[in-house]
């Protein structure tokens, strides 16, 4: 389509918060964010028959799949993976996410998220490691740095 500017998904980068900045979780190989509204149907004597739907409760995950790296002392400390979003989790820590778009006005969501579930997956020897992670989503998404 003439004219259309399609988002390429490796700019749609999910990074956290670690207390000082935002670090790109490591190497992944896809990440996406999911939202959902919930719908509150109603049916009333004054009209019998109609169902009226409003909305209810604003919830979103957020999955991630990359590559398990070294984050540690003589590895990239520029990134964040299994072993830290490990700590997190077992702390019940919420993470401040970010994500950019990769759009022209450079947008980027905010939000804030418990690390639900994280899987590590050692394969045999000469494969690299690999994990997967769920964040599910506090509160609502933003489009200004909750972090000052």
């Amino acid at each position: 389509m003439a004219g259309e500017s399609f988002i390429k998904g490796d700019v749609l980068i999910l990074s956290v918060h670690d207390g000082t900045s935002y670090l790109p979780v490591a190497c992944l190989t896809s990440n996406s964010i999911s939202t959902n509204l919930s719908t509150i149907d109603t049916i009333t004597k004054c009209d019998p028959g109609k169902t009226i739907k409003t909305a209810g409760i604003f919830d979103y995950s957020i999955s991630a799949d990359g590559l398990y790296i070294d984050t540690g002392v003589g590895g990239d400390i520029t990134k964040v993976s299994h072993d830290t979003l490990l700590a997190y989790q077992m702390a019940g820590t919420a993470v401040t996410w970010s994500i950019s778009t990769g759009l022209v006005t450079n947008t980027t969501y905010y939000g804030t998220a418990i690390i639900s579930d994280l899987n590590l997956d050692a394969p045999t020897a000469g494969e690299n490691s690999t994990f997967s992670a769920t964040l599910n989503g506090s509160g609502a998404i933003v489009l200004v740095d909750p972090i000052p």
